[in-house]
């Protein structure tokens, strides 16, 4: 596949969005779409001219074939994506043509946007030409009835995360946002109110994919998911990305800012052009979860600040000192947390810490924990990733990682017995082990720094997930 260039995400918005369709609700036959002669050809398939500054972007598939119902937002949902890529810098192809689905073809696309897809929509070839796109780490994108589509073809299922199963009558609901720092669900509140059409899914995708959003059962009538219900999720699928979102039944969905901006983050995930940890997440409880109330078991150490804002984002001001965790200390466990460069400039310092003694002096950490750095722009030992002054972590793949200066990232610190390795945005990027008698990591506590007046570092959704405690020899020998 080609390789693509940075695209803006200049988008309105700042909600989210999130809808359903399957059966006959506001929906079209089969019969009533039009035939492939009038909107594709066999092989480049273009409904419309890309924008000139997107030429040398990524290049998005829109396919929206239907072998079932058919809805009747499916010309909003394509004018949407197109006019995103023309704001955001990207190319759009549109097709109900299931002969683009050819090896040559396909590599031209940097992902394919299956939009309200119903039923079998591609032949056996068309769809060995598929996986082997998807192997070769292509991007995927469902939306809506993507879900209720090629139910015989278990690649498919395992793509999409979920078959359709039922919905109910188009109702407002409450969507709870899970994901803070995904591009597609980042610039959401935690609690949507939204009318639509809301799906119910054969399976719970939990276990296989990251859940974005949720449905919160309570707010409306028919879910049959037993109260954990995912509507929008993301994932890496046997060397390609995936993101499917329920939303989009309604024509209104495309007009909706922050529905335009839940679909282009999931756009920018799925084409490599924005990183995040997708794989899945279970068992982690919060110790910052953006309640005033969740910042009791904290305390601050010297100087500096960090500031509660009304999306729940932590920001640092001042300093040099430490927000610690003053709650419990911890041994074995995987800390999870989001972060971003909040200053002007990007340019900013701060840390995490774990491992050390509880304590009102700052340095105390400094002197007898770890630092997992975040300063991309210092030295190999000392920048983002790295353990501060013990050990760089790998900058190839930290580089392919990391999200630039304004755009959130995800950590995943795990400390095992005095292993310690990191995550950034699910990829693996240093795996150090303590050797230094006077530290160890087998016990203490965790904490984010407050650099300088001059750095600022905003932080959501600080979270843990304690682990078994293993010998010291299992813990050496393990795999990731």
């Amino acid at each position: 596949m080609r390789s693509t260039g940075r695209f803006s995400t200049a988008v309105v918005g700042a909600a989210l969005l999130l809808g359903c369709v399957s059966e006959p609700a506001s929906a079209q036959p089969a019969s009533a779409q039009p035939a492939a002669s009038e909107a594709t050809t066999s092989e480049a398939t273009t409904s419309a001219a890309a924008s000139p500054e997107a030429a040398d972007g990524a290049r998005v598939l829109v396919f929206s074939k239907t072998a079932g119902f058919r809805h009747d937002s499916i010309a909003e949902g394509i004018a949407a994506v197109r006019e995103l890529g023309g704001t955001s810098g990207f190319r759009v192809d549109a097709t109900e043509d299931a002969g683009a689905f050819t090896t040559r073809n396909l590599r031209r696309y940097d992902a394919v946007v299956f939009l309200s897809t119903t039923g079998d929509v591609l032949d056996s070839a068309q769809q060995r030409a598929f996986e082997s796109y998807i192997h070769r780490g292509g991007g995927y994108v469902g939306v809506h009835a993507a879900a209720d589509t090629e139910y015989d073809w278990e690649f498919y299922g395992g793509l999409a995360g979920a078959y359709f199963q039922s919905h109910p009558a188009i109702q407002p609901a409450t969507v709870t946002v899970e994901d803070r720092a995904h591009p597609a669900t980042s610039g959401l509140p935690r609690a949507w109110e939204r009318t639509d059409e809301w799906y119910n899914y054969r399976s719970n995708p939990r276990d296989r994919a990251h859940v974005l959003a949720s449905l919160d059962e309570s707010s409306y009538t028919g879910g049959t998911m037993s109260g954990d219900h995912p509507i929008a999720w993301c994932q890496t699928y046997q060397g390609g990305r995936a993101f499917y979102t329920g939303g989009g039944h309604t024509k209104e969905s495309y007009a909706d800012p922050a529905f335009r901006r839940h679909l282009l983050g999931g756009i920018r995930y799925a084409v490599g052009e924005a990183q995040a940890d997708c794989r899945p997440e279970t068992g982690y409880r919060p110790l910052f979860d953006g309640s005033p109330a969740s910042l009791s078991g904290w305390k601050q150490a010297g100087p500096g600040s960090f500031t509660l804002d009304d999306d729940g984002t932590i920001t640092s001001s001042g300093g040099m000192g430490l927000l610690w965790y003053a709650g419990q200390d911890f041994g074995a466990y995987s800390l999870k947390l989001d972060w971003k460069t909040a200053s002007a400039t990007g340019d900013d310092n701060s840390g995490v810490f774990v491992g050390f003694p509880p304590s009102d002096d700052p340095w105390s950490a400094v002197n007898n924990g770890y630092e997992i750095q975040i300063d991309a722009t210092d030295v190999p030992e000392k920048t983002t990733g790295s353990v501060y002054g013990f050990q760089s972590a790998d900058l190839d793949r930290r580089d392919r990682a990391l999200n630039p200066p304004g755009e959130w990232n995800t950590y995943e610190i795990r400390v095992e017995g005095e292993r310690l390795r990191i995550w950034l945005n699910g990829v693996k990027i240093n795996d150090f082990t303590n050797t230094d008698p006077a530290r160890s990591l087998a016990d203490g506590h965790i904490g984010i720094q407050n650099h300088g007046a001059d750095d600022q570092m905003a932080f959501r959704d600080i979270r843990i997930k304690e682990l078994p405690t293993k010998s010291p020899a299992h813990t050496a020998s393990q795999g990731d």
